[in-house]
């Protein structure tokens, strides 16, 4: 409990500043210290609900309050023993605490005392007091009858220098580093000994003998250094408390100057995060908080008129997933309007119409993290939601390596998800090597490394892409998309084969291909100098075998270099007719948006659903000319909703279109049973087949 430890703390400068009172070396900060660390006691074991230990506290604050304010002139023979009894007691508190970790087994308050000390701050105590007798209360120490027996404590922790932390970590990362190359140079034993073998024989036994042990060393050393290092990380971990304590008060002061109710509620302030992390983390988070309070949150007037409470609700919460920490953002105000941030991004002329149109609802919903998008106040539904959002996503993306997401319902709410590494300071690491440069990528970008026969590909929408696992997964060749110049180095090639990394983001993959794998580890992440840091492709560096620098590629600007790399034309779309509207049901991210874009190539327009319950509310609420539907979905399947859709009068006749991965026979019979008119399998997809028959099928 780190209430302990900072109690410890106050108690050990309560009792140094007692002592400095009674030799007349305490000035008035002195006894301001010693009234803020009670205050600080009393305020936090009140939060924790340590009542025996708040009572105490708050009478002991009552005396040094007293002295702080000149009420009280300290005597020594009056006030010295009381405080040194009060500061005994507290310590006896905070031992069982410790020990047991259960509030209630705390004694209970010495009474006597706690009046004894209140009747000093009043001053009509003169003397001591007599204790309370109780088996589980110490007898209080006087200096003038002998000491019983008394054990010394110290305490489980020590303050220590930021500076001087920061230089141990920075001093372990380059010992870690540094040991790369000692890897190259076991490596490098066994290619002499091959070269040894063939000029000198009889030294080959030897050398293998030296070559087997300076790889044994390499690894017992590796180990001992990786501990080391993990130990000084966790040095630096501190809990989100550090920030999430004060938002509950920050929501509380910010909603009483607008007049509104709010009621904010805090989870998972335990977690812990790099302190490189939490530094960073406060601007972003206090400034969602903000945005929640003054943009999403109605007046209590306006709740109440739409059948809402009065007071709104704020959470912010965070949880561990696996090497990530999730830290969400959510009010239940009025939510953010597509229609006006459309209606925004024209007046500004950030993007055409033809550009906006062929944006999904959550691409639109996104566009409120464009630089410059809130310059000015936005319309009642989505009032400066977006202002300063560039700055969160900045700070989110590319200093912290994370990513931002914004879910929302009109009317409902707003949710920002942001999803962050434990630590930016040591990282696993995947090294690739293509056109004969190394590159790197963290770990939690990647979903999977595969080889495919060229074969495989299928062109979709104009671009490559393949079908792994029920999903349309686009490829791009990783050095055409960050422009990386050839070199003279021949690399292998396998004819028929590709190498693809397949990167990921939330719920959107890319596949790169690459030439070659080199190997995946634990490195040390190097900042990059400051006049680097604001270009977005390479996040960081890390320091290979004969201090070979590499580049990390980041994964969320290379999806963003990929959708700019779009090409759909050379392409027949429907011209002089009413475009049809199609409703595509998948819940993949990646194959809803392949989907859509050869869809909308062709002039049809789409609107996309994430699983069959979506799709049937979106279906019911619009009226759509023909459906395209995955099987294997969350909530829904693809044959309950064809099922449903039938069961509906303007739905009977409607074309249908299952596309799945599924290829048994089974599968398609039953397709077929609940109505589908066509059933086509993700492996062998085809765009001009999936058109040809839907405009067959509208025709």
């Amino acid at each position: 409990m780190r209430f302990i430890d900072e109690a410890r703390e106050h108690l050990l400068q309560l009792n140094e500043g007692v002592a400095l009172l009674e030799q007349g070396q305490a000035d008035i900060e002195q006894v301001n210290s010693l009234f803020r660390s009670a205050h600080t006691l009393k305020g936090s074991s009140r939060m924790l609900k340590l009542a025996p230990i708040t009572d105490t506290a708050h009478a002991l604050e009552d005396l040094l309050s007293a002295l702080r304010d000149d009420k009280l002139s300290f005597d020594a023979g009056q006030h010295s023993d009381l405080l040194y009894q009060a500061i005994d007691s507290l310590t006896h508190q905070v031992d069982q605490l410790a020990e047991h970790q259960e509030p209630a087994r705390l004694s209970a308050k010495d009474a006597s005392l706690c009046q004894a000390l209140t009747r000093a701050a009043e001053g009509r105590q003169k003397a001591t007091f007599l204790p309370e007798a109780s088996p589980s209360t110490p007898e209080p120490i006087n200096r003038e009858r002998p000491v019983q027996e008394v054990s010394l404590k110290t305490n489980d922790s020590v303050r220590i220098k930021l500076s001087r932390l920061d230089d141990l970590i920075k001093l372990m990362g380059e010992v870690v580093s540094s040991h790369a190359h000692m890897r190259e140079l076991a490596k490098d034993s066994r290619q002499l000994k091959r070269g040894v073998s063939q000029i000198a024989p009889k030294l080959t036994n030897a050398l293998d003998m030296f070559s087997r042990e300076l790889r044994a060393g390499v690894q017992i050393q590796e180990s001992l250094i990786q501990e080391l290092h993990d130990k000084a990380m966790q040095l630096r971990m501190l809990p989100l408390s550090t920030i999430f304590d004060s938002a509950g008060r920050l929501v509380r002061e910010i909603a009483r100057s607008m007049g509104k109710q709010v009621e904010c509620r805090v989870v998972g302030a335990e977690i812990e995060l790099d302190r490189q992390m939490i530094d960073q983390l406060a601007d972003p988070v206090i400034h969602l908080l903000r945005n929640a309070l003054d943009h999403g949150l109605e007046p209590p007037q306006e709740r109440e008129a739409q059948g809402k409470s009065p007071q709104g609700h704020i959470t912010l919460s965070a949880w561990q997933d696996g090497s990530w920490v999730v830290i969400e953002v959510r009010d239940d105000g009025r939510g953010i309007s597509l229609q006006a941030i459309r209606d925004k991004v024209q007046q500004k002329n950030l993007m055409t119409e033809e550009q906006l149109n062929a944006l999904s609802d959550q691409d639109v919903m996104n566009l409120i993290f464009l630089p410059g998008f809130s310059t000015s106040a936005m319309i009642t539904e989505i009032s400066g939601r977006g202002v300063g959002m560039d700055v969160v996503k900045s700070s989110v993306v590319d200093n912290l390596q994370g990513s931002l997401n914004v879910h929302s319902r009109l009317g409902q709410g707003s949710r920002f998800s942001l999803r962050l590494p434990l630590s930016l300071a040591l990282m696993r690491v995947l090294l690739v090597k293509v056109k004969g440069q190394t590159l790197g990528f963290t770990a939690q970008h990647i979903s999977e490394l595969v080889r495919v026969k060229r074969g495989a590909m299928m062109k979709v929408a104009e671009r490559d892409a393949i079908t792994l696992r029920n999903e349309f997964v686009p490829v791009l060749t990783l050095s055409e998309l960050i422009h990386l110049p050839d070199k003279p180095e021949k690399i292998k090639k396998t004819a028929d084969e590709l190498l693809l990394l397949v990167v990921q983001v939330q719920h959107e993959k890319l596949a790169l291909v690459v030439d070659e794998l080199i190997e995946e580890r634990d490195l040390v992440i190097k900042q990059l100098p400051g006049h680097l840091r604001q270009q977005p492709l390479i996040s960081g560096m890390v320091t290979m075998g004969h201090n070979e620098l590499v580049s990390l590629l980041h994964v969320p600007h290379l999806l963003e270099r990929s959708r700019k790399a779009k090409i759909t034309g050379g392409v027949q779309t429907q011209s002089g007719r009413q475009a049809s509207r199609v409703l595509v049901v998948d819940d993949s991210l990646n194959t809803r948006e392949i989907e859509k874009d050869v869809l909308e190539a062709y002039g049809y327009q789409v609107t996309l659903a994430e699983n069959g319950q979506d799709g049937l509310e979106k279906a019911l609420l619009e009226d759509f000319d023909a459906v395209l539907t995955d099987v294997e979905m969350p909530v829904m399947d693809g044959f309950a909703l064809t099922a449903h859709l039938r069961d509906q009068e303007n739905y009977k006749n409607r074309p249908i279109i299952i596309i799945t991965s599924r290829e048994k026979e089974s599968d398609r019979r039953r397709g077929l049973e609940v109505g589908a008119d066509a059933y086509i399998v993700k492996g062998s997809f085809d765009q001009n087949s999936l058109v040809e028959t839907l405009k067959l099928l509208l025709d």
